[in-house]
């Protein structure tokens, strides 16, 4: 069998049209060791988010450009194919973009920072945190993590809760 990297990157190679033409993002390919059996994990994304359909109809296809080139020889072998989690780091334009108006931290020279997403474009990421707005350069921007928010704030240019004024404002 080959070194794991080697393995790895012929299986990026044979994976990668395969999800490109499908019109998804190939987001990380890991492939590991269980016993006897090799697990082939692939992390497929798109813009506006990917359905559990989709990630059905990406794992067939996949699997059949594996088993087409016999990637595993006579030996067994797991795909998992996923959507990234929202624990995944943002480190690429794609990915800060498919998270405007979602809350980030995010190391912005030695100032680790938490502000929100209000747009992405080619100069970079616009953030809004208490100090204001601020656009940084992609290249100024350490890897970004997504906080998890529980209850969006009332000020949230997304949330439009017409109710508020009859349930008498505040909360």
């Amino acid at each position: 069998m080959p070194a794991p990297q080697a393995m790895r990157s012929r299986i990026v190679a044979l994976v990668e049209p395969v999800v490109v033409d499908a019109g998804y993002d190939l987001e990380e390919v890991a492939v590991n060791q269980a016993g006897r059996r090799t697990v082939v994990r692939v992390v497929v994304d798109v813009d506006g988010g990917i359905s559990l359909d989709d990630i059905a109809t990406v794992s067939k296809d996949v699997s059949a450009a594996l088993d087409k080139a016999d990637s595993f020889g006579s030996g067994p072998y797991t795909l998992e194919v996923t959507s990234p989690g929202v624990d995944r780091p943002l480190t690429e334009p794609r990915h800060w973009r498919r998270n405007v108006t979602r809350l980030v931290t995010v190391r912005i020279g030695d100032k680790s920072v938490t502000a929100r997403i209000k747009a992405v474009d080619d100069q970079g990421v616009h953030l809004v945190d208490d100090k204001g707005e601020r656009t940084v350069a992609y290249a100024d921007l350490g890897p970004g993590k997504v906080q998890v928010e529980f209850g969006r704030s009332k000020n949230d240019e997304n949330t439009n809760d017409e109710n508020d004024e009859e349930e008498g404002g505040d909360r």
